[in-house]
């Protein structure tokens, strides 16, 4: 073998060498990137189930379902909130087939009117039909978001929702509810629904929570499916 082409040899194997060790530098970086991946999700995962629970006082909500359902599962939301709209439409209607319906949990409702003048007029208005009748408050709230308007525009006033009880033929008093409105008879009910989403740290609608722990992803419904499991087999809500 001449000097050239020895030479050759030698520079086309310190090439390989330096592919290879390029190409195990690059694996080695993404296995420890993978590493931490998994433990951040790990670390993050434990946290969440870790939390300490909120203890809600559940027989001032309204309720949906069973009183002793093994799980309780709370909406903070409001009636103006495009996406409360949405939970209700897509989300809520899983819940109450899946659990509810199955006795395998309560679906409750807290009020936190914060969108517009016309949220708390809204939540009033709910409110009034609750006290009236708790069978017909879920209809109502069904309703309300079903035709929920522009979250910009003044749209819940006392004569479309009473309009509105009306056309679904509510077993309520619908003179009683709009003085229920106009009175704001429920105003001390509905401070302290917006008072305990403060101290429970909800900032946004809607907020869920199952047996006290908040729910990271609230149109997930695959991980609330899981969070649900997790509280039944615990036993006990809080």
């Amino acid at each position: 073998m001449s000097k050239q082409e020895k030479r050759r040899a030698e520079q086309e194997q310190q090439k390989q060498k330096t592919r290879i060790l390029i190409v195990s530098t690059v694996a080695l970086v993404v296995i420890i990137f993978a590493g931490l991946f998994l433990l951040a999700s790990k670390d993050s995962s434990t946290t969440a189930s870790n939390a300490d629970p909120v203890n809600f006082n559940y027989s001032e909500m309204a309720r949906l379902g069973k009183e002793d359902a093994p799980v309780k599962i709370v909406e903070f939301g409001d009636y103006k909130c495009p996406a409360c709209a949405q939970f209700t439409g897509v989300i809520k209607p899983q819940l109450v087939q899946e659990y509810v319906n199955q006795d395998k949990a309560a679906f409750y409702f807290v009020n936190l009117a914060f969108v517009g003048d016309d949220s708390r007029t809204a939540s009033l208005a709910a409110l009034s039909v609750y006290h009236q009748d708790q069978e017909a408050f879920w209809k109502f709230f069904d309703a309300v978001y079903a035709n929920q308007g522009d979250e910009n525009e003044e749209w819940a006033t006392t004569d479309y929702l009473v309009s509105l009880a009306k056309q679904l033929e509510l077993p309520v008093d619908y003179d009683l509810m709009r003085k229920d409105i106009e009175d704001q008879t429920y105003s001390a009910e509905l401070e302290r629904d917006i008072e305990l989403g403060r101290s429970s740290g909800v900032t946004t609608t809607p907020s869920i929570f199952i047996n006290g722990v908040k729910v990271a992803e609230p149109f997930n419904i695959e991980a609330i499916d899981a969070q649900i499991q997790l509280a039944a087999e615990a036993g006990t809500a809080q």
